[in-house]
């Protein structure tokens, strides 16, 4: 059963904005809490113990939304929309009134854009563990009353899928034009296929994987040790310390490792070589580069803005993705996709290589899915799917518009 809720669910009250300098002035957490502005985020509250893949349950969660555009009186034009590990139901819009940041996707989500809102309903939700409105370790725990911190269990892409098609059932929908994502969101997007082959009409899986790698483990568990090695962090109980008494410099940490794997060697060479800016141009030990400004300046960003706990269940969920698990293996899993495929490579991506993204593609036409494939090239790296908006968003809104023509 669920419960339609217009109103905040309970939780601890929030640390206010603050400037982004150093340690000193950010919140132990950046994670949305009720009493905060909402924002266009709408709640809907599955009000049953939601039981986990890893054999956890959780007494009650909250998911957290944002619609554009309207249903159709058919409720055959929606498009869910998935995010990566930082991201959150913000997929457009402006910054400000309890968000954040500009819609990560605010290229490609909106009036006359590849997903035009003007032509489709479009649906994003945080995921499950998320800290932008959905129930993760920031989150009330109903059976103490405290922040759930580091007892919130481990969760799955699998699990964040069920929380989405309890949202569709809630909005109506029956059957998606389509589920679309990149990164983690294409994790998403590639179990929606599986779990729910009958629940959709397409599926666009970009710079993604159908397991998690070791390289990729590897370098998500460097990352969540600078967030446990922060004294800080507490054992995952810092909600209540005072503003720079949190983990941040872990997460800031965390956030700067990821960067460097989510960029290429040549946008870093092209964009900053070996420059020190300014009084820093000194022979010395600790004088910054150029790139190391960089690194640590968008550290500090998700610091503000995200919570060490969510990264930590969010980033162990995707080292966890494995769409054969249960399943007899990939191979078999793929089986059960029966929708046209849309796959997307980028050349630059050292996280999700092009070459993963090609076996998916071979694999799913070997499969007999009708399967488009696009080859990104750039130079941004693994984050080419959210900046490079031609390459991108041409043959996505193509993609949709055949979609809509022949199903």
């Amino acid at each position: 059963m669920t419960t339609p809720s217009a109103s905040v669910p309970p939780g601890p009250t929030a640390t206010a904005a603050t400037p982004l300098r150093d340690s000193a002035v950010v919140p132990p957490s950046g994670a949305w809490m009720p009493g905060d502005p909402v924002g266009d985020r709408r709640f809907l509250t599955l009000d049953r113990g939601f039981a986990l893949q890893g054999g956890g349950v959780l007494d009650e969660v909250t998911v957290a939304y944002e619609t554009w555009g309207s249903l159709d009186a058919t409720a055959s034009n929606a498009v869910l929309v998935c995010h990566a590990l930082t991201g959150d139901s913000h997929a457009a819009g402006r910054m400000g009134h309890g968000h954040p940041t500009t819609g990560w996707w605010k290229n490609i989500v909106g009036p006359g854009l590849a997903i035009d809102t003007d032509r489709w309903f479009v649906v994003c939700a945080n995921v499950l563990g998320g800290c932008q409105g959905t129930t993760g370790p920031a989150s009330i725990d109903p059976a103490t009353g405290r922040p759930y911190g580091a007892r919130f269990p481990a969760v799955s892409i699998r699990d964040t899928v069920r929380t989405q098609a309890a949202l569709a059932d809630h909005l109506g929908v029956e059957r998606w034009l389509s589920v679309v994502g990149g990164s983690m969101g294409g994790m998403q997007a590639l179990e929606w296929a599986i779990t729910y082959p009958d629940r959709l009409r397409s599926v666009a899986a970009m710079a993604t994987a159908t397991a998690a790698s070791p390289q990729q483990i590897a370098w998500s568990s460097v990352g969540r040790n600078a967030i446990r090695m922060d004294p800080k962090w507490r054992e995952g109980d810092y909600y209540d310390a005072a503003d720079g008494d949190g983990p941040t410099e872990g997460l800031r940490l965390a956030r700067e490792i990821g960067v460097i794997h989510y960029r290429s060697e040549v946008e870093f060479a092209v964009r900053f070589g070996r420059a020190k800016s300014g009084a820093h141009d000194a022979f010395d030990l600790w004088s910054p580069f150029d790139v190391e400004t960089y690194l640590e300046h968008h550290g500090w960003k998700l610091a503000r803005r995200f919570d060490a706990n969510s990264y930590l269940v969010l980033n162990r969920a995707m080292d966890l993705h494995d769409i054969g698990l249960g399943r007899g293996g990939i191979a078999f899993a793929l089986e059960r996709i029966r929708v046209p495929a849309l796959t997307m490579a980028i050349d630059s991506d050292i996280l999700y290589p092009d070459h993963l993204q090609h076996a998916l593609r071979d694999q799913l036409l070997a499969h007999g899915v009708p399967t488009r494939h696009v080859d990104v090239i750039s130079d941004k790296g693994h984050d080419a799917f959210l900046v490079e908006t031609q390459q991108v968003g041409a043959p996505l809104a193509a993609f949709l518009a055949d979609v809509e023509k022949d199903t």
